[in-house]
């Protein structure tokens, strides 16, 4: 048998069928995962299926009374826009209303309460030493913290997840009595030098010792009123949480509130801020392979943020728990408390625990994008019907069908017997389009909306279009008097190289669009990328196989008038043939 000529493939021609067979297995399997995950259906964006519409009324800061502006209002929208979808394509809409409101729409179907967390703590993100800390309401202590690993890459250790140890707390004490000396303590201890370790940065012997009276006066009066704020906090009141560090400074002592690993609110006295959200260049959760360590939030600092991190770590761990402890605060509320072993100087750090995947990538999310220029308040939050209902999704559908069935009575009519080919490869590309957009729902967030809907019309004409490259090569072919299986594969280079040029230019387009906008523009062009780069595999490993498969029957291959390849019909050329060179005449006397 001889072999293949140079530049085609054996396979391409003999073996079609592993192609179909690979491209059938994979729609099963996709189909399978599909059911499986209990979602069959795509989720549907606001649009089309309600959801939760969340307004937010943006505040001015102690000593900032000119701070809700244009600018910052925008870079709040930003940020909010990237913590809501933070983990995908999940369609919600931010956007401002008036002067200093945003009104933050969650499709159906969205963790609304995740949401509502990630957009409604909205105050910036500070890192505060940890001066004393014990279960909101109950006289209960904690065992002391674990040790935290070193190694190369500093680290940090979190108690405060769900399945962490529980941090450490104050002595174990029912009076008011005890608790406010607890504080006093460690406020003496914060504005003292020799106890440094959770001291302010700005704290000095020389500032000590030259204190005049009206300053110790000053901030033993401090000292109370905080100790009093501390003794009558009860963090399990939620009106009392949503009061606690009221008005407080970034400069200044401050108490908070915070769930422990089991669930019950535990009540701080924190020192002042030492490094806030704007010093984090970025975070993210990852999955610890190497020591079976579980999930754990690595954070990257800025040069400025670097500095700051090294000097306070490098104070707390010298105390002993909990002055050992900094409190990460979000909107007045400790999302974390991790305590460290040694000074943090690299630049970098991680927060390691018994994370679960969720804790450790909310986690991450606010401290990514945990610094906003303003303070916001929850002014409402309301469940909103589809803004566009099942009537517009109604005639989407019906545009869809109309648009799939004019494709179809064109190529019926135009290609005749070449439909056969055609008509299944777009039952495929639509196939795989809904079971993956019904797979992205649980998996990134994805929702359907209507301009998604919109893409995935569009990507009719797209499909269509390689096809039509294709066959019209394959025409080319045959007019230059070639036979149809020979014409099939000389027609695939060509028709191959520019389906994909045409399918990479709208893929280029789908993701600059997708790139430079949000919310419901993105869905248009995700879903405009992913039928692009479906129609590429649908052509390779459906199309072209089936094609050469059906140029081996008689129908096909004899060029019958309903085949769409009928020789005369598309004014071939007579056929290439070999022509003999004529021979040399014979002699009569050698005869």
């Amino acid at each position: 048998m001889a072999a293949p000529k140079k530049g085609r493939s054996a396979s391409a021609q003999s073996r079609p069928g592993r192609s179909l067979a690979f491209i059938l297995i994979a729609i099963a399997a996709l189909t399978g995962g599909m059911f499986l995950s209990g979602h069959p259906t795509p989720r549907l964006g606001i649009d089309l299926a309600g959801g939760t519409s969340i307004t937010l009324t943006a505040k001015n800061e102690p000593g900032q009374p000119n701070a809700i502006n244009q600018t910052n209002m925008n870079t709040a929208v930003d940020i909010m826009n990237r913590r809501v979808n933070g983990l995908g394509v999940s369609e919600a809409e931010v956007q401002t209303q008036g002067s200093d409101n945003i009104i933050v729409n969650i499709p159906k179907g969205t963790n609304s309460k995740e949401a509502r967390d990630q957009v409604g703590t909205t105050a910036k993100l500070y890192f505060r030493p940890v001066l004393a800390t014990e279960v909101s309401g109950s006289a209960a202590s904690a065992s002391p913290s674990p040790s935290a690993s070193s190694s190369s890459s500093s680290k940090a250790t979190d108690k405060a997840t769900q399945k962490a140890t529980s941090s450490s707390s104050a002595s174990p004490t029912s009076s008011a009595t005890s608790q406010g000396r607890a504080v006093t303590d460690a406020l003496k201890a914060d504005s003292t030098p020799s106890a440094s370790s959770s001291a302010s940065s700005s704290a000095s012997p020389s500032a000590s010792s030259s204190a005049s009276p009206s300053a110790n006066a000053s901030a033993s009066a401090a000292a109370t009123k905080l100790q009093a704020q501390y003794t009558a906090l009860n963090c399990a009141d939620k009106a009392q949480r949503a009061k606690a560090g009221e008005g407080s400074k970034a400069t200044d002592p401050t108490v908070a509130c915070g769930k422990n690993s089991s669930g019950q609110w535990q009540k701080y006295v924190l020192g002042p801020a030492e490094v806030s959200g704007t010093d984090i260049k970025s975070a993210s959760a990852v999955f610890d392979t190497q020591s079976a360590a579980g999930w754990k939030v690595t954070m990257e600092f800025t040069s400025g943020g670097s500095k700051k991190f090294a000097d306070i770590t490098g104070k707390l761990a010298k105390n002993q728990s909990p002055q050992n402890q900094f409190a990460i605060v979000l909107d007045g509320d400790v999302v974390s408390d991790p305590f460290v072993q040694q000074a943090l100087t690299g630049g970098s750090a991680e927060i390691s625990g018994s994370f679960d995947q969720t804790e450790a990538q909310s986690l991450a999310n606010m401290l990514k994008y945990g610094a906003l220029p303003l303070t916001f308040k929850e002014s409402s939050v309301t469940t909103v019907t589809a803004a566009l209902g099942g009537e517009q999704l109604h005639a989407g559908l019906i545009a869809g069908a109309i648009g799939l069935g004019l494709v179809v009575i064109y190529l019926v009519v135009y290609y005749r017997g070449l439909s056969i080919i055609a008509i299944p490869s777009l039952l495929v590309s639509g196939a795989l389009t809904y079971v993956i957009m019904a797979l992205l729902g649980p998996t990134i967030g994805f929702a359907l909306n209507l301009p998604a809907v919109c893409g995935a019309i569009v990507a009719i004409g797209i499909t269509a279009d390689s096809f039509i490259v294709f066959f019209e090569r394959i025409r080319d072919e045959i007019r230059e008097g070639r036979s149809l299986r020979p014409a099939v594969e000389r027609a695939w280079p060509r028709a191959r190289r520019t389906i994909l040029v045409s399918d990479f230019v709208s893929f280029l387009a789908a993701a600059v669009l997708f790139i430079v906008t949000v919310g419901k523009v993105q869905g248009f062009a995700f879903t405009l990328g992913l039928t692009t780069v479906l129609d590429v595999v649908v052509v390779f490993f459906f199309t072209k196989p089936l094609m050469t498969l059906l140029a081996r029957r008689k129908f096909y291959a004899s060029g019958s008038k309903w085949s769409g390849l009928d020789p005369t019909a598309l004014g071939a050329k007579p056929p290439l043939r070999r022509t003999r060179r004529p021979s040399a005449p014979v002699d009569p006397k050698e005869a």
